[in-house]
């Protein structure tokens, strides 16, 4: 083999040879945070979030060399697509494995070469044993190789050959992803990355062993390059920071947040922004603050269970250094909601955690809480605990976990239906929502009504998801009642914003909740279990 490029080196040094690349992102398992059941109520919205892995690929890839993409959460490549390709990209997560080996197997079909990248390879290449080329870890010198080798021959390989990146490329030297490729204005959200890593090492997570445990920094330059890209791409009214932890690295926080604020200024709040960060971000007023006036909405935070012994066996102690409900209420006086994960099934549960998690959350009034049977994943010391313990439990494909509980599975299964059933009972659920209403979204910065906010297709938007929200839920619904018992005290006031984004939200959540219910759901958002989620047509 050619020396391949050294890590910063331009890609186009691979070879000038024009070569046509097919990306291909791998379709979703519809799962309880992915929004699904809104999308017919936006009048054109087919995925949630463009794949941030993927895109800032086909930005490294050689300025001569014809790249396309195609996100199969909205349409599936066709034989077409696969017969115009030298070579196909695919990435994905483990959730989304039997969906990437069909993508190969349709390229394969057809002679072409495809390569794998991604967290899912990264953390287990013995799961795909019949891809051409394997790329382990991030983007760096295993990039640059696999770059290389295409330049030259784009027949498939004699067997499957290995590239592990061993020096990575700086973020700081990241491009700005492919977003012009996708359909942005077809996304549920946008997605941009500011760090990768988190310095917690939580019992369950795989951030630390697949990124590391310092967090690596974009510039607020590159960021801000993002999201002017993405919102000349035509961005919906969202953009969620994918960060395995916002909070990961105070400092560099601190250093963006001003440039976020004044991007938000000079482009009149067209977004509104999104964040996952440890609870403990509630520790940092000022960083709250400065988040409240870039116009941050939302929170996820990781909060996982509100027992503190379950907390401490897992390794998660940050998120008791200030009592939990006194952390979330910290930070919606800053105006922003908390989205919480909660996770079913730990070693520490007993019969009475479902009915503690449901008290949490009419306690803590958190409208969104993605309750998840626990799930073994590899590189994890949960993993490795569990393996050692014989407590894996990957040989039955119909399980919702591969977890060998303390308790009885039937149990934690009948205790997770109980919690989703009652936790998005529409009463319920509208219930938190007020208490948003009152006590949360009153602290938010004002938003300027400004040309950028009334644009004519920001209008249009609007008006088709309240035409919609109000035919589907406030005629055909049967939730009816709770719905316009919400809709009806703010449409007469004119807030016509919260009707759109709690509509829309509450309708996924409570669908959703429905079927995970009656068994068409998984009960993990990390499951292996094989669904089909077949959502209505929307009304004409």
């Amino acid at each position: 083999m050619e020396p391949s490029p050294s890590v910063g080196q331009s890609p186009a040094a691979a070879g000038a040879r024009t070569r046509r690349i097919l990306c291909v992102f791998p379709r979703y398992v519809p799962s309880f945070g992915t929004f699904e059941y809104a999308y017919p109520l936006t009048g054109g919205v087919r995925a949630f979030m463009p794949p941030q892995g993927l895109l800032v690929i086909a930005s490294v890839l050689p300025k001569s060399w014809d790249v396309r993409f195609i996100d199969e959460n909205m349409n599936p490549a066709s034989a077409e697509d696969f017969a115009w390709a030298d070579a196909v990209f695919v990435s994905g997560m483990h959730i989304q494995r039997r969906q990437m080996d069909d993508i190969r197997a349709r390229a394969h079909a057809l002679g072409k070469v495809v390569a794998l990248g991604g967290p899912s390879v990264s953390a287990c290449p013995e799961h795909y044993p019949h891809f051409d080329y394997l790329h382990i870890g991030e983007l760096g010198d295993a990039t640059d190789a696999l770059i290389a080798i295409l330049a030259r021959d784009v027949s498939r390989p004699p067997g499957q050959v290995v590239l592990a990146t061993k020096e990575r490329r700086a973020l700081s030297d990241f491009p700005v992803p492919a977003y012009e490729l996708a359909q942005i204005d077809r996304y549920f959200l946008g997605s941009v990355q500011f760090s990768s890593g988190c310095p917690y090492t939580c019992e369950f997570c795989d951030i630390p062993g697949l990124y590391g445990r310092v967090p690596r920094l974009k510039s607020p330059a590159q960021v801000v390059a993002e999201l002017d890209k993405l919102l000349a791409c035509g961005v919906n009214g969202s953009v969620y920071f994918v960060d395995d932890n916002f909070v990961g690295n105070r400092r560099a926080l601190r250093e963006l947040l001003p440039h976020l604020v004044e991007w938000q200024k000079r482009n009149g709040y067209a977004v509104s922004l999104s964040c996952e960060a440890t609870l403990n971000i509630a520790r940092w007023p000022d960083i709250l603050e400065l988040m409240r006036e870039a116009a941050f909405d939302t929170i996820f935070c990781g909060i996982e269970t509100p027992e503190h012994d379950a907390l401490k066996a897992m390794g998660k102690s940050q998120n008791i250094t200030l009592p939990i409900l006194d952390a979330v209420r910290l930070i919606n006086r800053h105006g922003m909601e908390v989205v919480s994960g909660v996770i079913l099934g730990l070693d520490t549960d007993s019969i009475d955690t479902g009915g503690r998690i449901l008290d949490f959350l009419d306690q803590s009034n958190i409208p969104m809480a993605t309750i998840n049977l626990l799930q073994a994943l590899p590189r994890t010391p949960l993993w490795d605990r569990l393996a050692l313990e014989n407590r894996l439990r990957d040989d039955d494909p119909e399980r919702e976990s591969n977890v060998d509980f303390i308790l009885p599975y039937d149990d934690v299964l009948a205790m997770w239906k109980a919690c989703m059933s009652k936790a998005y009972q529409p009463e319920a659920l509208f219930a938190r929502y007020e208490y948003q209403m009152r006590e949360t979204r009153p602290n938010r910065a004002p938003r300027p009504r400004s040309r950028q906010r009334l644009s004519p297709s920001n209008i249009k938007k609007a008006a088709t998801i309240v035409g919609k929200l109000f035919w589907k839920v406030g005629v055909r619904g049967d939730y009816r009642r709770v719905f316009w018992a919400f809709v009806l005290p703010r449409l007469v006031r004119g807030q016509i914003e919260p009707i759109l984004s709690v509509g829309l939200v509450a309708h996924h959540l409570i669908m959703f909740a429905r079927d995970a219910c009656s068994g068409n759901g998984n009960a993990s958002h990390y499951s292996a279990k094989t669904r089909k989620l077949q959502l209505e047509a929307p009304a004409e």
